[in-house]
């Protein structure tokens, strides 16, 4: 008992002692584990805050299309919550002008490139210089010559669209008579296209003869003065396919200078609001319409299933958009594919 008695005096003092340390180590662990916490807390929280950001560089940024297109953009990066780097020239369609927008693109580190090539060649160093920081390229409407590393090529069915604007126009013109081609671009992939799709169909049409073509350059003014220029080598003129909107608006100025709005038959392609505006008066005949809303919704889309690793098997290498021919008749139906700005 005495023993006992001793041992009890002696370690209690002891055990208490490391009780108090168990309870220091005790409340270290869980100072340490809450710590840890709080920093992995803090890293999932400043992981959210770091918002993608995806570039996108039209071709021109003021052309009717493209504004439809940044629209369709802008909402998709909305409902995806990511930063939209929207930037392309305000006046210029050409390599020139697009490439250095590309540069600051690439320059501030963004996650993806959404491209809109002004030349197939030329543009190509863009695409080249971006797989060489493994970002993520999408060409839209138009693109490069080299398509392996692009992770998708969104765009519209143009030789389906050239030979859609060929039959049209051929049975407008009673399947004989001189037309002319006033063209967009000499190298853009959807200027190239269109106008293969047009040849190839004519082909059928022994009795139509194309006696020209000529580029714009996206600046209606060219259109305008070369369209002046074919209607008096031409005066018997029977048909016109401007191959894009800009194309169109200076077509249609020439046409009403002549006097020859609506005897001259044209076709044209896209679907700004002063083209439909002019199908309702008489001068457009029929509109190749594009979807470039839906274009930009895809590409914001696949980028950022891309850069986050979701649904990546979702993605196609290549999207063909169907286009819609808008005419006076079906306008009730089909007005709805005018470019929304």
């Amino acid at each position: 008992m005495v023993r006992n008695t001793l041992t009890s005096v002696i370690d209690t003092p002891r055990l208490s002692a490391l009780t108090r340390a168990g309870r220091l180590a005790a409340g270290a662990l869980v100072v340490g584990a809450l710590g840890f916490h709080l920093l992995a807390a803090d890293a999932v929280a400043e992981e959210a805050k770091k918002q993608i950001t995806i570039a996108f560089i039209p071709g021109i940024a003021s052309d009717p299309f493209f504004k439809a297109m940044e629209l369709g953009a802008r909402n998709k990066a909305k409902e995806l919550g990511v930063n939209l780097m929207w930037q392309g020239s305000a006046s210029d369609y050409s390599p020139q002008t697009e490439m250095p927008f590309v540069d600051a693109a690439l320059t501030n580190g963004v996650d993806a490139l959404i491209l809109v090539p002004t030349d197939p060649n030329a543009m190509q160093p863009a695409v080249a210089r971006a797989q060489s920081m493994k970002i993520p390229v999408i060409t839209v409407d138009t693109t490069v010559a080299d398509q392996s590393y692009l992770t998708s090529f969104i765009t519209g069915d143009n030789i389906d669209g050239g030979h859609q604007a060929a039959e049209t126009l051929a049975k407008l013109i009673g399947d004989k008579g001189k037309v002319f081609i006033m063209s967009g671009s000499a190298s853009a992939t959807t200027d190239v296209a269109r106008e293969k799709g047009f040849r190839e169909a004519m082909k059928q049409h022994p009795n139509i003869e194309i006696v020209g073509i000529e580029y714009a350059n996206s600046q209606p003014a060219n259109a305008t003065s070369a369209v002046n220029t074919i209607l008096l080598k031409y005066p018997d003129l029977a048909g016109i396919f401007a191959l894009d909107g800009t194309s169109g608006t200076g077509t249609v100025a020439a046409l009403r200078n002549a006097n020859k709005a609506g005897q001259v038959k044209l076709v044209g392609y896209d679907a700004y609001k002063t083209e439909v505006d002019a199908l309702k008066e008489g001068i457009f005949t029929a509109l190749v319409a594009q979807q470039p809303a839906k274009e930009a919704d895809l590409a914001l889309q696949y980028a950022y299933d891309v850069v986050t690793g979701k649904d990546v098997g979702s993605i196609q290498k290549t999207v063909v958009i169907p286009n819609v021919v808008i005419t006076k008749d079906n306008l009730p139906e089909t007005e709805k594919y005018m470019y929304v700005q």
